[in-house]
Protein backbone atom coordinates (compact mmCIF):
# COMPACT_ATOMS: atom_id res chain seq x y z
CA UNK A 1 0.00 0.00 0.00
CA UNK A 2 1.09 3.61 -0.41
CA UNK A 3 3.53 4.80 2.27
CA UNK A 4 2.41 7.55 4.60
CA UNK A 5 5.41 9.24 6.34
CA UNK A 6 5.35 9.30 10.12
CA UNK A 7 4.57 12.56 11.86
CA UNK A 8 4.39 13.62 15.46
CA UNK A 9 1.04 14.33 17.10
CA UNK A 10 -0.11 14.68 20.66
CA UNK A 11 -3.58 14.76 22.12
CA UNK A 12 -5.25 15.19 25.48
CA UNK A 13 -8.69 13.94 26.39
CA UNK A 14 -10.14 15.99 29.26
CA UNK A 15 -13.51 15.82 31.03
CA UNK A 16 -16.33 15.16 28.59
CA UNK A 17 -14.57 16.71 25.60
CA UNK A 18 -11.60 15.82 23.46
CA UNK A 19 -8.94 18.46 22.85
CA UNK A 20 -6.24 17.89 20.28
CA UNK A 21 -2.98 19.65 19.58
CA UNK A 22 -1.43 18.44 16.34
CA UNK A 23 2.21 19.09 15.50
CA UNK A 24 2.22 17.67 12.01
CA UNK A 25 0.44 15.81 9.31
CA UNK A 26 -0.89 12.31 9.67
CA UNK A 27 1.39 9.33 9.88
CA UNK A 28 1.38 5.99 8.19
CA UNK A 29 -1.14 3.32 9.08
CA UNK A 30 1.53 0.66 8.92
CA UNK A 31 5.18 0.48 9.86
CA UNK A 32 7.85 0.24 7.18
CA UNK A 33 8.95 -3.29 6.55
CA UNK A 34 9.24 -6.11 4.03
CA UNK A 35 5.44 -6.35 3.63
CA UNK A 36 5.49 -3.08 1.70
CA UNK A 37 7.81 -4.54 -0.91
CA UNK A 38 5.39 -7.13 -2.26
CA UNK A 39 1.62 -7.46 -2.27
CA UNK A 40 -1.28 -5.51 -0.77
CA UNK A 41 -1.67 -5.45 3.00
CA UNK A 42 -3.79 -8.37 4.25
CA UNK A 43 -6.33 -7.73 7.02
CA UNK A 44 -7.80 -10.64 8.98
CA UNK A 45 -11.54 -9.90 8.92
CA UNK A 46 -12.91 -10.30 12.46
CA UNK A 47 -9.68 -12.22 13.02
CA UNK A 48 -9.02 -15.40 11.09
CA UNK A 49 -12.77 -15.86 11.04
CA UNK A 50 -12.93 -18.69 8.52
CA UNK A 51 -11.12 -20.86 11.06
CA UNK A 52 -12.23 -19.56 14.49
CA UNK A 53 -15.32 -17.78 15.85
CA UNK A 54 -15.36 -14.23 14.59
CA UNK A 55 -14.34 -11.28 16.73
CA UNK A 56 -13.08 -13.49 19.55
CA UNK A 57 -9.64 -13.45 21.12
CA UNK A 58 -9.17 -16.93 19.69
CA UNK A 59 -9.64 -15.58 16.16
CA UNK A 60 -7.01 -12.88 16.50
CA UNK A 61 -4.60 -15.27 18.19
CA UNK A 62 -5.02 -17.60 15.22
CA UNK A 63 -4.30 -14.73 12.83
CA UNK A 64 -1.14 -14.01 14.80
CA UNK A 65 -0.13 -17.65 14.49
CA UNK A 66 -0.50 -17.31 10.71
CA UNK A 67 1.82 -14.32 10.75
CA UNK A 68 -0.95 -11.80 9.97
CA UNK A 69 -0.26 -8.46 11.59
CA UNK A 70 -3.48 -6.58 10.80
CA UNK A 71 -6.81 -7.66 12.30
CA UNK A 72 -10.25 -6.10 11.81
CA UNK A 73 -13.05 -5.92 14.36
CA UNK A 74 -16.50 -4.44 15.07
CA UNK A 75 -17.43 -2.32 18.08
CA UNK A 76 -20.88 -1.92 19.68
CA UNK A 77 -22.18 -0.88 23.12
CA UNK A 78 -24.03 -2.72 25.89
CA UNK A 79 -27.01 -1.58 27.94
CA UNK A 80 -24.71 -0.40 30.72
CA UNK A 81 -22.32 1.43 28.43
CA UNK A 82 -19.53 -1.11 27.90
CA UNK A 83 -17.92 -1.30 24.47
CA UNK A 84 -17.82 -4.88 23.17
CA UNK A 85 -16.47 -6.54 20.04
CA UNK A 86 -19.27 -8.13 18.05
CA UNK A 87 -20.51 -7.75 14.47
CA UNK A 88 -24.30 -8.15 14.63
CA UNK A 89 -26.48 -5.79 16.63
CA UNK A 90 -28.11 -8.87 18.10
CA UNK A 91 -26.46 -11.69 20.01
CA UNK A 92 -28.47 -14.51 18.45
CA UNK A 93 -26.22 -15.65 15.59
CA UNK A 94 -22.91 -15.92 17.43
CA UNK A 95 -23.84 -16.78 21.02
CA UNK A 96 -26.18 -19.05 22.99
CA UNK A 97 -28.28 -16.10 24.15
CA UNK A 98 -31.55 -17.67 22.98
CA UNK A 99 -30.99 -20.61 25.31
CA UNK A 100 -29.76 -18.55 28.24
CA UNK A 101 -32.32 -15.74 27.92
CA UNK A 102 -35.25 -17.25 25.95
CA UNK A 103 -37.69 -14.50 26.89
CA UNK A 104 -35.61 -11.51 25.77
CA UNK A 105 -36.01 -11.49 22.01
CA UNK A 106 -34.78 -9.91 19.77
CA UNK A 107 -31.59 -10.22 21.87
CA UNK A 108 -30.07 -6.90 20.90
CA UNK A 109 -26.59 -6.10 22.19
CA UNK A 110 -27.86 -2.78 23.51
CA UNK A 111 -30.46 -4.54 25.69
CA UNK A 112 -27.95 -6.65 27.67
CA UNK A 113 -25.41 -5.66 30.28
CA UNK A 114 -21.74 -6.41 29.82
CA UNK A 115 -21.94 -8.96 32.64
CA UNK A 116 -24.81 -10.80 30.95
CA UNK A 117 -22.94 -10.87 27.65
CA UNK A 118 -19.76 -12.01 29.37
CA UNK A 119 -21.58 -15.14 30.51
CA UNK A 120 -22.60 -16.22 27.01
CA UNK A 121 -20.87 -18.88 24.93
CA UNK A 122 -19.61 -17.22 21.75
CA UNK A 123 -17.73 -20.22 20.37
CA UNK A 124 -19.91 -23.33 20.30
CA UNK A 125 -21.89 -22.09 17.28
CA UNK A 126 -18.67 -22.28 15.29
CA UNK A 127 -17.42 -25.61 16.57
CA UNK A 128 -17.22 -27.65 19.79
CA UNK A 129 -13.49 -26.99 20.09
CA UNK A 130 -14.33 -23.32 20.73
CA UNK A 131 -16.97 -23.90 23.41
CA UNK A 132 -16.61 -21.28 26.10
CA UNK A 133 -15.16 -18.54 23.93
CA UNK A 134 -16.51 -15.15 24.98
CA UNK A 135 -17.58 -11.86 23.46
CA UNK A 136 -14.63 -9.69 24.47
CA UNK A 137 -14.91 -6.15 25.71
CA UNK A 138 -13.05 -3.70 23.54
CA UNK A 139 -10.51 -3.17 26.33
CA UNK A 140 -9.85 -6.92 26.55
CA UNK A 141 -9.51 -7.03 22.79
CA UNK A 142 -7.08 -4.09 22.69
CA UNK A 143 -4.94 -5.68 25.39
CA UNK A 144 -4.72 -8.89 23.37
CA UNK A 145 -3.88 -7.07 20.13
CA UNK A 146 -1.16 -5.22 22.03
CA UNK A 147 0.18 -8.43 23.54
CA UNK A 148 0.24 -10.03 20.09
CA UNK A 149 2.00 -6.96 18.64
CA UNK A 150 -0.69 -6.76 15.99
CA UNK A 151 -2.31 -3.77 14.31
CA UNK A 152 -5.98 -2.90 14.21
CA UNK A 153 -8.57 -1.87 11.66
CA UNK A 154 -11.40 -0.91 14.02
CA UNK A 155 -14.95 -0.57 12.72
CA UNK A 156 -17.51 1.49 14.61
CA UNK A 157 -20.63 -0.57 13.93
CA UNK A 158 -24.08 1.02 13.52
CA UNK A 159 -23.18 4.26 15.29
CA UNK A 160 -26.75 5.49 14.84
CA UNK A 161 -27.73 3.05 17.62
CA UNK A 162 -25.11 4.35 20.04
CA UNK A 163 -24.93 8.15 20.31
CA UNK A 164 -21.46 9.31 21.29
CA UNK A 165 -19.79 5.98 20.53
CA UNK A 166 -17.04 7.70 18.54
CA UNK A 167 -15.85 9.77 21.50
CA UNK A 168 -16.26 6.82 23.86
CA UNK A 169 -14.19 4.59 21.59
CA UNK A 170 -11.44 7.17 21.40
CA UNK A 171 -11.41 7.54 25.17
CA UNK A 172 -11.01 3.80 25.59
CA UNK A 173 -8.26 3.66 22.98
CA UNK A 174 -6.47 6.45 24.78
CA UNK A 175 -6.78 4.68 28.12
CA UNK A 176 -5.38 1.52 26.54
CA UNK A 177 -2.35 3.42 25.25
CA UNK A 178 -3.39 3.33 21.61
CA UNK A 179 -3.54 7.05 20.89
CA UNK A 180 0.12 7.84 21.27
CA UNK A 181 2.12 8.76 18.18
CA UNK A 182 3.51 5.27 17.67
CA UNK A 183 0.11 3.58 17.58
CA UNK A 184 -1.67 6.33 15.67
CA UNK A 185 1.01 6.50 13.01
CA UNK A 186 1.61 2.79 12.50
CA UNK A 187 -0.94 0.49 14.08
CA UNK A 188 -4.49 1.87 13.99
CA UNK A 189 -7.15 2.71 11.41
CA UNK A 190 -10.78 3.57 12.30
CA UNK A 191 -13.53 2.89 9.77
CA UNK A 192 -17.33 2.89 9.48
CA UNK A 193 -20.15 2.52 6.97
CA UNK A 194 -21.41 5.84 8.34
CA UNK A 195 -19.77 8.81 6.66
CA UNK A 196 -20.92 11.01 9.53
CA UNK A 197 -19.25 8.72 12.06
CA UNK A 198 -15.99 8.81 10.12
CA UNK A 199 -16.25 12.60 9.97
CA UNK A 200 -16.77 12.78 13.75
CA UNK A 201 -13.70 10.62 14.40
CA UNK A 202 -11.65 12.82 12.08
CA UNK A 203 -12.83 15.98 13.84
CA UNK A 204 -12.10 14.56 17.29
CA UNK A 205 -8.71 13.15 16.33
CA UNK A 206 -7.44 14.66 13.08
CA UNK A 207 -4.20 12.69 13.41
CA UNK A 208 -5.97 9.31 13.09
CA UNK A 209 -6.11 7.44 9.80
CA UNK A 210 -9.76 6.86 8.89
CA UNK A 211 -11.64 4.90 6.24
CA UNK A 212 -15.16 4.98 4.81
CA UNK A 213 -16.74 1.63 4.05
CA UNK A 214 -18.60 1.73 0.77
CA UNK A 215 -18.31 2.59 -2.91
CA UNK A 216 -19.22 6.24 -3.46
CA UNK A 217 -19.83 7.40 -7.04
CA UNK A 218 -16.78 8.91 -8.67
CA UNK A 219 -18.35 12.36 -8.58
CA UNK A 220 -18.74 12.17 -4.79
CA UNK A 221 -15.23 11.02 -3.96
CA UNK A 222 -13.75 14.53 -3.47
CA UNK A 223 -16.26 15.15 -0.67
CA UNK A 224 -15.04 12.06 1.23
CA UNK A 225 -11.44 13.11 0.74
CA UNK A 226 -12.08 16.05 3.05
CA UNK A 227 -12.37 13.85 6.14
CA UNK A 228 -10.95 10.44 5.35
CA UNK A 229 -7.83 8.75 4.02
CA UNK A 230 -9.27 5.57 2.53
CA UNK A 231 -12.33 4.28 0.75
CA UNK A 232 -12.96 0.61 1.54
CA UNK A 233 -15.43 -0.98 -0.91
CA UNK A 234 -16.92 -4.41 -1.49
CA UNK A 235 -14.78 -6.01 -4.18
CA UNK A 236 -17.77 -6.71 -6.47
CA UNK A 237 -18.48 -2.98 -6.80
CA UNK A 238 -15.12 -1.77 -8.14
CA UNK A 239 -12.81 -1.92 -11.13
CA UNK A 240 -9.37 -0.57 -11.94
CA UNK A 241 -10.75 2.75 -13.14
CA UNK A 242 -12.52 3.36 -9.85
CA UNK A 243 -9.42 2.42 -7.84
CA UNK A 244 -7.31 4.78 -9.95
CA UNK A 245 -9.83 7.56 -9.34
CA UNK A 246 -9.48 7.12 -5.58
CA UNK A 247 -5.70 7.07 -5.85
CA UNK A 248 -5.88 10.31 -7.82
CA UNK A 249 -7.38 12.16 -4.88
CA UNK A 250 -5.54 13.73 -1.96
CA UNK A 251 -7.04 12.64 1.35
CA UNK A 252 -7.51 14.38 4.66
CA UNK A 253 -3.81 14.17 5.49
CA UNK A 254 -2.42 15.45 2.23
CA UNK A 255 -1.51 12.05 0.78
CA UNK A 256 -2.95 9.93 -2.01
CA UNK A 257 -6.06 8.12 -0.87
CA UNK A 258 -6.03 4.34 -0.57
CA UNK A 259 -8.40 1.44 -1.23
CA UNK A 260 -8.79 -1.62 1.00
CA UNK A 261 -11.39 -3.99 -0.41
CA UNK A 262 -13.54 -6.71 1.22
CA UNK A 263 -14.40 -9.60 1.58
CA UNK A 264 -12.00 -11.62 -0.59
CA UNK A 265 -11.49 -15.25 0.39
CA UNK A 266 -10.08 -17.02 -2.67
CA UNK A 267 -6.80 -16.78 -4.52
CA UNK A 268 -8.22 -15.90 -7.95
CA UNK A 269 -10.24 -12.94 -6.64
CA UNK A 270 -7.31 -11.79 -4.53
CA UNK A 271 -5.10 -11.64 -7.61
CA UNK A 272 -7.88 -9.89 -9.55
CA UNK A 273 -8.20 -7.05 -7.05
CA UNK A 274 -4.43 -6.89 -6.74
CA UNK A 275 -4.31 -6.24 -10.48
CA UNK A 276 -6.82 -3.43 -9.98
CA UNK A 277 -4.22 -1.78 -7.73
CA UNK A 278 -5.89 -2.05 -4.32
CA UNK A 279 -3.74 -1.24 -1.32
CA UNK A 280 -5.23 -3.80 1.04
CA UNK A 281 -7.47 -6.87 1.10
CA UNK A 282 -9.80 -7.67 4.00
CA UNK A 283 -10.40 -11.42 4.24
CA UNK A 284 -11.75 -14.23 6.38
CA UNK A 285 -8.95 -16.44 5.03
CA UNK A 286 -5.82 -14.34 5.45
CA UNK A 287 -3.44 -17.24 4.85
CA UNK A 288 -4.90 -17.96 1.41
CA UNK A 289 -4.98 -14.31 0.36
CA UNK A 290 -1.47 -13.64 1.65
CA UNK A 291 -0.07 -16.54 -0.34
CA UNK A 292 -1.98 -15.49 -3.46
CA UNK A 293 -0.82 -11.89 -3.58
CA UNK A 294 2.68 -12.31 -2.20
CA UNK A 295 2.12 -10.19 0.90
CA UNK A 296 4.67 -10.49 3.69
Amino acid sequence: MHVRPAAAATAALLGLTLTLTVFGATAAAAAPGPDWLSGPTVYAHRGASAYAPENTLEAIDLAMGMGIEWVENDVQRTKDGELVVIHDDTLARTTDVEQVFPDRAPWRVMDFTAEEIRGLDAGSWFGPQYAGARVPTLREYMDRVQRNQQRLLLEIKKPELYPGIEEQTLRLLDGAGWLDEKHVSRRLVVQSFSAESVRVVHELRPDLVTAFLGTPPLADLPRYAQFTDRINPWYTTIDGEWVNAVHGLIGAHGKAMEVDTWIVDDAATARKVQDMGVDGIITNKPDIVRDAVGAY
